[in-house]
């Protein structure tokens, strides 16, 4: 068995996707890479291919019709044979040094569980990642070292708080297979952000956690036409609203909380960001339309889930993006745009 499995969809990609590939396929025989081309019509099928010949043992290629990111993700789980599961999207890479002592460290679990051994390997890694702003030439690093325990397999009750900029992305976890088979994990087709749900819906099937203080999943952002730009996201805004609901409503919290209360914490958390990040590009397009929408994605939330709702509107967080008025609204988009120059995201 492979120690990880690395899938990578792609769109449209040959501009940047070489990069992507370089860096993965130094992890040699203990990855298999599976690159799914989701309907591409440039170049990213031959790039593919080209990857395949010249590394046959390593790299598999897979070309379907267009089905979005999560189509991508669905079809590499579906043949993925790898002990863990990375999905690294095509414009980013991942960090050499790091990329060596995750599967160094995933090798010597592999040993640790030979025959008689009643050892087994943690669900869920989990790694920092970084925000490289190459046109710029700045990077930032977001680290988790205040929450888990450094080299440690640990579990949910041991975790400690997350900071406000903190939350577990897809970029920096890692699952093991057979745990995101189990929680019957299956992102929504043609449709953007489904990341958050990557990274939301199959926690509550995760017992033990290892975290590693290495920078491993390199970020890129600056492309123009990327989900995260500030101006595309507010284009496809009713795509972060229908993932948002996806989030609140896949998972019950109460029967989380009764086995691990500190992941039904970050957990509601967590919906409280994307609640944030819906009402605040809401905001930011400054239309009387998109104000309305606003105030209706929390009515239907009160509505539809009280409990939930009135957790979050009390939160630092989701709450203060749901002040009234004009002069609180205004203070939602001048926090927000503070927030960004500190933490140097899209």
């Amino acid at each position: 068995m492979k120690s990880l499995s690395i899938i990578v969809p792609c769109f449209n990609s040959e501009k940047y996707m070489r990069r992507c590939l370089d860096s993965l396929i130094t992890g040699g025989h203990d990855v298999e890479i599976i690159v799914v081309d989701d309907g591409s019509d440039d170049g990213t099928g031959e790039i593919a291919e080209h990857y395949a010949r010249r590394f046959p043992e390593i790299v598999t290629v897979v070309h379907k019709e267009n089905g979005g990111h999560g189509s991508g993700v669905n079809t590499g789980l579906c043949l993925a044979s790898g002990k863990y599961f990375k999905v690294v999207d095509s414009d980013d890479w991942l960090e050499e040094e790091a990329y060596r002592q995750l599967l160094e460290q995933i090798r010597k679990w592999s040993e640790l569980e030979g025959p008689g051994s009643s050892f087994i390997s943690p669900d869920l890694l989990i790694q920092n990642y970084t925000y490289n702003h190459l046109d710029e030439g700045m990077k930032k690093v977001m680290s988790y070292r205040n929450v888990f325990p450094e080299r440690q397999v640990c579990t949910w009750d041991e975790i400690k708080s997350f900071r406000p900029s903190q939350y577990l992305i897809m970029h920096a976890l890692i699952y093991r297979t057979d745990v995101l088979r189990k929680s019957g994990l299956v992102l929504p087709e043609h449709t953007f952000y489904v990341d958050n749900i990557f990274a939301y819906y199959p926690l509550p099937y995760v017992e033990t956690l290892y975290y590693m203080d290495i920078n491993l999943y390199q970020y890129y952002l600056g492309r123009e036409d990327q989900s995260v730009n500030e101006k595309v996201l507010i284009s496809r805004i009713e795509q972060q609203i229908k993932v948002t609901k996806i989030v609140a409503e896949c998972v019950d919290l109460m029967e989380v909380r009764e086995r691990h209360p500190k992941l039904a914490n970050y957990m509601c958390r967590n919906v409280s960001i994307m609640m944030a990040i819906s009402s605040i590009h809401l905001l930011l397009s400054g239309e009387e339309e998109a104000r309305t929408r606003h105030r209706e994605i929390w009515a239907e939330m009160k509505r539809e889930n009280p409990g939930l709702y009135y957790r979050l509107r009390y939160t630092k967080l989701s709450g203060l993006t749901n002040l009234p008025g004009k002069l609180g609204k205004k203070a939602t988009v001048d926090g927000y745009r503070i927030a960004k120059k500190i933490y140097k995201f899209q």
